[in-house]
């Protein structure tokens, strides 16, 4: 697994629970009001709105806070926010993605590049990093919902481009401008996903020792913390051992 899919277990094993889980149901809330203030507050006509939704829901969001977030986008919120992409380098050269959601471009851009600094890592121009990603969609499943043959066979036929089965489950990838009509197939083969989402796939990783990765991991949650940032991406790659030594 690259970077993000790996940062994903990390989160969960750390269970940073409370306090990360409010500022994650915030930062989704955030994407809700957005997506519907550009498009139309109808999930079923607006595919980034249709996916901020399911994301939302995939995180165990309340029904409630959902339908707040789009009222929101009626009544105004939103109107300010631009998005951003900061590229930067962590510890021991790993290349760093930040997207964040801001009223305030030089607020926001500051507090990254002092974050940067401050853990070892520094920022560069935009594009310093993105050329190592790829922009896909991302459609992950439990491992309950069959053998990597029957999702294989269902992603194929769903028009994804790529599966990776393992104990832990199936992430499938597709083209990101697929991503809604993808999920869409994929969920009347197999249920409703865990997630689905737009992400920076690495195309190499930087392996990275159980120093190197503490490092690191100080410097998302700093950017993570900050209300702005939406999500954060690396292109890191660790062994078990190092992963369970976090």
């Amino acid at each position: 697994m690259a970077g993000h899919s790996k940062w994903a277990n990390i989160q969960h094993r750390k269970g940073r629970q409370d306090a990360a889980r409010s500022k994650l149901f915030s930062k989704l809330s955030k994407e809700i009001t957005v997506a519907a203030k550009m498009g139309d507050p109808d999930p079923d006509k607006n595919p980034r709105l249709r996916l901020a939704v399911k994301e939302a829901k995939s995180q165990s969001v309340p029904k409630d806070v959902i339908e707040r977030a789009i009222k929101k986008s009626t009544a105004g919120d939103g109107d300010d926010y631009e998005e951003i992409r900061y590229e930067g380098y962590g510890p021991n050269g790993v290349a760093v993605i930040v997207e964040a959601m801001t009223d305030n471009r030089n607020r926001t851009a500051s507090v990254v590049r002092s974050t940067f600094t401050k853990n070892g890592g520094n920022l560069g121009e935009t594009g310093s990093v993105g050329f190592m990603f790829d922009r896909k969609g991302e459609v992950t499943y439990s491992a309950s919902v069959g053998d990597a043959d029957t999702v294989m066979m269902a992603a194929i036929e769903a028009g994804a481009e790529d599966v990776e089965s393992s104990e832990d489950g199936h992430i499938i990838w597709c083209a990101d401008t697929d991503l809604n009509e993808v999920s869409n197939a994929l969920e009347a083969e197999l249920g409703e996903s865990d997630s689905t989402k737009l992400v920076w796939k690495p195309q190499t990783t930087t392996e990275l020792g159980l120093e190197d990765m503490q490092k690191l991991m100080k410097l998302i949650d700093a950017l993570e913390d900050d209300d702005d940032v939406q999500r954060v991406t690396t292109n890191f790659e660790a062994s078990d051992e190092v992963m369970d030594q976090l």
